[in-house]
């Protein structure tokens, strides 16, 4: 598992298409034709594809910074941090109601109403407590995959909120990646492919 960052190529043209992908779904149905569903996780994937329309191989080395990522990582084998364009932000997001007795909660966004944990945190997010900022480390930590540990436990209904940025751990899905010359310094990568891999966190 890696904490390294999908660099940020300027490009020109740069499209994402987004791949909704439910957890596989289990079917078995009895002789009377009732059915039986079950699935293995609770949460999506998401396939992501990459289209740049220009990566320059001069002076700004955005070819050589893609392939380079793509070689470092070993295609498909290492998974690395993505900034998700629209989805990696959060403002007064609940993540958990305090009971008293449990000090540690996954931090958490919504996103159309669906809630998934946040695995990895984008710099130093802002903690509250029933609406009062709280300070680290005096008041809380927050561990490697998202997990907000307080140093006293929430009192009994005390609403927990978070603001802050966060990435989505992806993999390549593939282990190959295409780019093609059409001018002199001038490449294209139409393709690049990602797959989420929070289940590696």
């Amino acid at each position: 598992m890696s904490n390294v960052v999908f660099p940020t190529l300027a490009g020109m043209g740069i499209k994402v298409r987004t791949t909704v992908l439910a957890p596989p779904v289990f079917t078995r149905t009895t002789p009377s034709l009732r059915e039986y569903r079950a699935r293995d996780a609770v949460y999506p994937r998401y396939r992501r594809v990459l289209s740049y329309e220009v990566l320059r191989a001069g002076a700004e080395a955005e070819l050589q910074s893609l392939v380079g990522f793509f070689n470092q990582r070993g295609g498909s084998f290492d998974n690395f941090l993505f900034t998700v364009p629209d989805d990696n932000a959060v403002a007064a997001q609940s993540f958990g109601v305090g009971d008293g007795t449990t000090t540690a909660f996954q931090l958490v966004r919504a996103f159309g109403g669906f809630v998934e944990p946040v695995t990895a945190v984008n710099g130093t997010p802002q903690i509250f407590k029933a609406g009062v900022l709280q300070a680290t480390p005096a008041n809380y930590s927050i561990g490697s995959t998202g997990i907000v540990t307080f140093t006293a436990a929430p009192t009994a209904g005390q609403a927990l909120t978070w603001t802050g940025s966060y990435y989505v751990r992806h993999r390549f899905e593939r282990d190959q990646l295409e780019v093609e010359r059409f001018l002199a310094l001038l490449y294209e990568a139409r393709s690049v492919e990602l797959l989420s891999d929070e289940r590696s966190a």
